[in-house]
């Protein structure tokens, strides 16, 4: 049985870390803890990789690993499905957009979006300060600026995951504290720190989430045309399990 390092090896070829649009697939394949990362690899009748699904354990939610396909062809996604997912255990997938029905045959999907990847322009970003903004680092030492008052946090940005070349960013804002500039305000600094740390910033919004995608366009983020399908999902039992 080759090791996850070896099995990383052999699929390096099928995807560039280095480019926005492959970031989160290459992230999750190649750079998340090797301890809570499984790798199943599809291959030709030759042998060849020509795809493979991650099965990943992250500290947003212990219970429900992040699985990631990258593969091009229907077989190949419903193969790596039965190999790579638990029965009746729940996920938080992402998958290729053209793979959407083809997913929706073989699992059970909720919640299901289009995502849009954004990747920060630097020409385009303009600093914003706001007195207001605090750094509060995450426990894993990634950094996370925030605004509050009285104990609360009213907004707050920080990182879903970093590899060597990328990092993407998430922001929440809560109800009460919107249309104040604070979201723009956290984001903006957390940008401003990423880029000091020789990370591009990258931002992934569901495709209809107007105030989101307005929001990273005036940070400067610009659309790279990338698209993934995500969703709760759960594999179904098939006959002989």
């Amino acid at each position: 049985m080759p090791s996850l390092e070896q099995q990383r090896q052999e699929i390096r070829r099928l995807v560039d870390d280095r480019s926005p649009a492959q970031a989160f697939t290459a992230y999750y394949a190649l750079h998340h803890d090797p301890r809570r990362t499984a790798l199943f690899i599809h291959r030709t009748a030759t042998g060849r990789p020509d795809g493979f699904l991650v099965r990943a354990q992250t500290g947003m939610d212990l219970f429900r690993p992040v699985a990631v396909l990258s593969v091009k062809t229907e077989d190949a996604a419903i193969e790596l499905f039965q190999a790579g997912l638990v029965a009746n255990r729940p996920y938080y997938l992402v998958a290729p957009l053209q793979l959407g029905a083809t997913v929706n045959r073989v699992l059970m999907v909720t919640d299901a979006e289009a995502l849009r990847v954004y990747r920060l322009d630097p020409n385009r970003f303009e600093p914003q300060l706001n007195v207001l903004t605090v750094s509060n680092p995450a426990p894993n030492g990634s950094p996370r600026f925030e605004i509050g008052s009285n104990g609360i946090v009213h907004a707050a940005a920080g990182v879903n995951w970093r590899s060597p070349n990328f990092a993407e960013v998430y922001v929440y804002t809560e109800p009460a504290a919107r249309g104040r500039g604070w979201g723009k305000a956290v984001v903006s600094a957390l940008v401003a720190a990423l880029l000091g740390s020789g990370h591009t910033p990258l931002y992934v919004v569901n495709d209809q989430n107007a105030p989101s995608i307005t929001l990273a366009e005036s940070v400067g983020f610009v659309d790279t045309g990338a698209r993934e399908y995500a969703g709760q999902a759960v594999r179904r039992v098939t006959s002989g399990e």
